[in-house]
C-alpha cells in the first residue's frame, strides 16, 4: 500500500511514498494516494479549500435537489425552511476537515483511528459504493443533458447513441481526477465564476415570471418535510463529510482550525442554499421541462439561453464528479486494494458507464437516487459520529506515520480491529434504520418507531439517531482506551 516500507526489485527497502519530493501543481499528474503529505508541498490556503467547494457545489445537480424535494408536494415555506435549516448542518463538513491538516492524510486513513486498519475496511469499503453512486448520477446527468441538447436541435438518439456518449462522458470524466488536487482546485475555482453569471441569468429569467400567488399547494404533514430534510443533509453537509479531509490534507499544518472549518462549511452552504431556493421558485413556474425532467430547466426560459446553458452544465457536472471520483480513489487504497490511485481511477469509470447505461435503458432515476440519498445517511450519520468523537477524545491529535502503517502502530490493537468503533457504527446503523422514513424510495422502507411518536408519525430522524447513537456507544466502550492511547502518543 502506498506509503509502507516495501520491498524494491532486488530485496531491498524502497523509500517510503512520502519521502519523494514532488511538486503541487496544477495540470501535472499528482502522484500522491494515501501517503502523508509532506509540509513541504501543502500549497492550498483557506481561501482555495472555499473556492473548492464552491466550485463543486455551484451547479446544475444543486437547482434539481431543489426541484426534487418539490416532487414530495411542499409548499415554498416548507421548501425554503427545509433548505435553510438543512443547510446549516454544512457544519459537518467543516469538523470532518479539520483533521486534514493535523494529519496529512484522507478521510479513510484518519478513520483507522476509531475503527483500526481492518475494522476500517467495513466503513471505507461503504464510503466507496456511497462516492460511485454519486458518480453514477454525475454521468447520468450528463449523458441525460447531451440527449436533451440533440433532441432540442432535432436527433433523438439511439440506443447504440446513447451508449456511445455514456462512454464518452466517463472517459472525459477521468481526465481531472488523473490530474488531480491541485488541477481540480483551479478548474473548480475558475467554474464557479462563470457558473455565477448563468446563475444570475437564471434567476432573472425566474424572477421575471415568478408569481408566487398562483402556486398553493395544501401543506405536506410534518413527516413528509423531514424527509425532505434529511434528502438535503445526505446531499449536503453530511453526505459531503467523508470528502472533506481528501482535500483539507494540502493545507499547511499551522492552518488556524477555525479557517479550516469555515472555509468548508461557507464553501458548501452558501452555493447549496441559493440554488437549491433558485430550483424551488423555478418549479412554481412550470413543473414541464424541456424533456428530460432530471434536468430541472423550465420551458419558460428563453431558447437562447437553453443551449449554452446545458453545454456549460455539461463540463460542471463533469467537474463535481471528480470530487467523488478523487475520493473515491483514494478510498479503495485504504480499503486495502492494491492500486495505484490512477487505477483505481479506471475501475471507477468502468463501474459507473456499465450502471448508468443499466439506469438510463432500464431504471427509474427518481426512485433510484432517492432511495440512495435516503439510505446513505443510515452509515454516514454513526460513521462521522463515531469519527468526531474520537477526534474530540485523543485531544484533537493524531500520529501520522501510524495511520499510514498497514499493520502495527498505536492503532492496530486487537488484530488490527477496534471492537468500540465497529460496534459502535453497527448499533448506531441499527439504530438509524428503527427512525427512518424512505416511503418514497425504492425499495420503500419505513422505521418501526418512525409512526409511534404522536406529531411525528412517518417521521425520518435517522440522520439525527444514526449520529447521536453512534458517538454515544464510541464513547461508553472507547473513552478509556483512546485517551490512553493519546498519553501516550504524548510522551513519545
Amino acid at each position: 500500500m502506498s506509503g509502507d516500507l516495501v520491498a524494491g526489485r532486488h530485496g531491498r527497502p524502497r523509500q517510503p511514498l512520502e519521502e519523494i519530493p514532488q511538486e503541487y501543481a496544477a495540470f501535472k499528474i499528482e502522484q500522491r494516494g494515501i501517503d502523508l503529505i509532506p509540509d513541504a508541498e501543502r500549497k492550498m490556503r483557506p481561501s482555495g479549500l472555499f473556492w473548492l467547494w464552491s466550485g463543486a457545489v455551484f451547479n446544475v445537480e444543486f437547482l434539481f435537489y431543489g426541484t426534487l424535494i418539490m416532487t414530495f408536494g411542499l409548499t415554498v415555506p416548507q421548501a425554503i425552511a427545509a433548505i435553510l435549516i438543512g443547510n446549516l448542518f454544512y457544519v459537518f463538513l467543516g469538523f470532518a476537515s479539520l483533521q486534514g491538516p493535523k494529519t496529512g492524510t484522507t478521510a479513510f486513513m484518519v478513520s483507522r483511528a476509531p475503527f483500526g486498519q481492518n475494522g476500517n475496511r467495513m466503513v471505507a469499503l461503504f464510503n466507496w459504493f456511497t462516492q460511485v453512486g454519486f458518480e453514477i448520477e454525475g454521468i447520468y446527468f450528463v449523458v441525460a443533458t447531451v440527449i436533451l441538447l440533440f433532441s432540442l436541435h432535432g436527433t433523438n438518439l439511439s440506443g447504440p447513441a446513447k451508449i456511445v456518449v455514456i462512454v464518452l462522458a466517463a472517459l472525459l470524466q477521468m481526465v481531472l481526477p488523473l490530474l488531480g488536487h491541485a488541477t481540480i482546485s483551479k478548474i473548480l475555482r475558475y467554474l464557479a465564476y462563470v457558473f455565477i453569471v448563468f446563475f444570475a441569468v437564471l434567476a432573472g429569467f425566474t424572477f421575471n415570471r415568478l408569481h408566487l400567488s398562483t402556486f398553493h399547494p395544501k401543506p405536506v404533514s410534518f413527516a413528509v418535510w423531514t424527509t425532505a430534510l434529511v434528502l438535503l443533509i445526505s446531499v449536503g453537509g453530511l453526505g459531503w463529510t467523508e470528502n472533506g479531509n481528501d482535500y483539507s490534507r494540502y493545507l499547511p499544518r499551522s492552518t488556524p482550525g477555525s479557517q479550516t472549518f469555515w472555509a468548508a462549511t461557507l464553501g458548501g452552504a452558501i452555493p447549496s442554499i441559493i440554488l437549491e431556493i433558485l430550483g424551488v421558485l423555478a418549479f412554481t413556474i412550470t413543473t414541464k421541462t424541456v424533456g428530460i425532467a432530471q434536468i430541472g430547466v423550465p420551458q419558460s426560459f428563453p431558447s437562447w439561453f437553453v443551449t449554452p446553458f446545458l453545454i456549460f452544465a455539461i463540463f460542471q457536472l463533469l467537474s463535481i464528479n471528480t470530487i467523488d471520483m478523487y475520493s473515491s480513489g483514494v478510498t479503495l487504497q485504504a480499503l486495502g486494494v492494491p492500486v495505484r490511485r490512477w487505477g483505481a481511477v479506471i475501475i471507477d469509470t468502468v463501474v459507473c458507464a456499465v450502471v448508468t447505461g443499466i439506469i438510463l435503458f432500464h431504471g427509474n432515476f427518481y426512485e433510484d437516487f432517492a432511495g440512495f440519498l435516503l439510505y446513505i445517511v443510515v452509515w454516514l450519520a454513526p460513521w462521522f459520529g463515531i469519527l468526531m468523537t474520537d477526534y474530540v477524545l485523543r485531544g484533537r491529535e493524531y500520529d501520522s506515520l501510524s495511520l499510514r502503517s498497514s499493520r502495527g502502530g498505536l492503532y492496530w490493537r486487537n488484530g488490527g480491529v477496534h471492537w468500540p468503533g465497529v460496534i459502535a457504527q453497527i448499533v448506531g446503523m441499527a439504530a438509524a434504520l428503527m427512525w427512518i422514513n424512505a416511503a418514497f424510495a425504492k425499495p420503500p422502507y419505513t422505521g418501526p418507531i418512525s409512526n409511534h411518536f404522536p406529531g411525528l408519525t412517518g417521521g425520518d430522524f435517522s440522520w439525527a439517531i444514526g449520529i447521536i447513537v453512534g458517538a454515544l456507544v464510541y464513547w461508553a466502550l472507547g473513552a478509556r482506551g483512546v485517551r490512553r492511547e493519546a498519553a501516550a502518543q504524548a510522551t513519545r
